[in-house]
């Protein structure tokens, strides 16, 4: 494995432009893989504006609509270390390829639904496809592109994993809002037929085939405990939340603790024996990895539960339809695809400085944004609040891609798609946590009668742990490099 302190160095020389540093295909590849990345964070989303259309027309429960979204977002995250590992087994490409097949046949099964049980079903399996397929993007990456080139398809995941969030409300109010055919919700999955379709056909074409080291076996009591152990937390912080947190959530939250712990000292056998362990847990000794993933963590539990919190105040106090609030994330969106554009530059200048400045400002957005809300009232004009929130979306663009590609520089190409397995795991595990630590927060402040002049409030008191979580994660990255390193800066 690479040296903390010569990834270090070798990431701050990947800060240049574009194309040129690309090994064998191309931009087609990064192409193809930030499609799958997209269609696959857009459904994590997308579903949130499709669930009253479902409740009316399948005669959904509020049970069962929450499942709807939970069985998605429990299979994606809890299966995707499975699905890394498969890739460094078996070929990337090939993962990458069955995933996005039966992502696309899942989104058809989904669309042809006629009752709620069987749309909760087909979920599931369209989040199991999706955790076969993500953790390929970043392998993948990792080993098709070297130097400068790396660098800006690492910024380019970045910013596509953020505006598929932003953008998951927009393109679902409208396409329900446009009711193609008669459709009505049923399009959000449509939509994704011909593009797995087209997808198909050229990774083939544009995508090399690459892997780990050969001779390896999957390790399927490892898959059984990180599954389980994995699904048991995410439904329990999930369902938790939404519940208020009924005797059974704490349960699996408290097993969760010895089956995690299984699971690492299961590892740690196989990896004795001489065994091909799920995760190689060596990866962990590279502090800019495990460091990395712990300032990941931090920051995505204030990313991706800020889009939930945000969206509660636009449209239940403020009275905004689905597309009306859209509108406003775009405004998220055009400060995050800016600063996406620009955070190699901004690399280039301020070197391993960026990942600590991102969150901060980030935390400054949400400061902003909460002070605005409570100003504003119930009746202050919702403009007021794009400045702010143009804020927050730069702090997140020149943190998203840039630190994703920090904490994978130092890994080896055997092991690429495992470590992404992992990466994605934390950051995916990271917005299930963060809703539900929001919830805890937001719903007592906003009391069980409440009023629109209550959510201005709520809203900025449900910022108050997200500005935390960013504070923390500027200083976590602080520690990926050695004491040495930071001293020599």
């Amino acid at each position: 494995m690479t040296t903390d302190a010569e990834s270090s160095t070798r990431l701050e020389e990947e800060v240049t432009s574009l194309p040129g540093g690309a090994r064998g295909p191309g931009w087609g590849a990064l192409a193809i893989v930030m499609v799958g990345t997209f269609i696959t964070v857009l459904d994590y989303f997308i579903t949130n504006v499709a669930v009253p259309a479902i409740q009316a027309d399948l005669g959904a429960t509020h049970a069962q609509s929450q499942l709807v979204i939970v069985g998605y977002g429990v299979a994606f995250t809890a299966g995707m270390i499975t699905g890394g590992r498969l890739g460094d087994l078996y070929g990337r490409r090939r993962m990458f390829s069955l995933g996005m097949l039966g992502f696309t046949l899942a989104s058809g099964l989904c669309a042809v639904a006629q009752d709620a049980d069987a749309l909760i079903v087909f979920r599931v399996l369209q989040g199991a496809a999706a955790a076969l397929m993500v953790p390929q993007v970043l392998g993948i990456l990792g080993v098709v592109y070297t130097g400068a080139a790396r660098a800006r398809a690492f910024v380019v995941y970045g910013l596509v994993v953020g505006l598929a969030g932003v953008f998951g409300q927009v393109i679902g109010g409208a396409l329900i809002s446009v009711d193609v055919a008669g459709l009505d919700w049923r399009t959000i999955f449509l939509i994704n037929l011909p593009v797995g379709v087209v997808a198909l056909v050229l990774t083939p074409r544009l995508i090399p085939e690459s892997r780990g080291a050969p001779g390896g076996r999957l390790d399927l009591a490892g898959v059984v405990l990180a599954t389980v152990t994995l699904a048991a937390v995410v439904l329990a912080l999930i369902e938790g939340q939404e519940r208020d947190w009924p005797l059974w959530t704490w349960l699996l939250l408290v097993a969760g603790v010895p089956l995690g712990a299984g699971f690492v000292a299961h590892q740690r056998r196989r990896t004795r024996k001489g065994l091909s362990p799920l995760i190689d847990l060596e990866l962990f000794r590279s502090r800019r990895f495990s460091v990395g993933l712990a300032a990941m963590l931090t920051y995505f539990l204030a990313m991706g539960s800020f889009f939930f919190l945000l969206a509660l105040y636009l449209q239940q106090g403020r009275g905004l339809s689905p597309a009306e609030a859209g509108l406003v994330f775009l405004t998220l969106g055009g400060g995050y695809f800016g600063s996406s554009l620009l955070s190699t530059r901004l690399a280039a200048r301020l070197g391993h400085r960026l990942y600590a400045a991102g969150p901060l400002l980030l935390a400054a957005g949400y400061v902003l944004v909460g002070l605005t809300a409570r100003w504003l009232g119930t009746d202050g004009h919702i403009l007021w609040l794009l400045a702010p929130l143009i804020v927050a979306g730069i702090g997140m663009g020149m943190t998203t891609g840039p630190l994703t590609g920090a904490v994978l520089a130092g890994v080896d190409g055997e092991h690429a798609a495992a470590a992404s397995g992992a990466a994605n795991t934390v950051q995916e595990g990271a917005v299930a946590i963060g809703v539900a630590v929001v919830g805890t927060v937001f719903f007592p402040a906003l009391g069980e009668a409440a009023a629109p002049e209550d959510y201005p409030h709520a809203f900025g008191v449900g910022l108050i742990p997200l500005v935390v979580f960013c504070l923390a994660s500027s200083v976590i990255v602080r520690f990926m490099r050695s004491r040495g390193e930071r001293l020599g800066r």
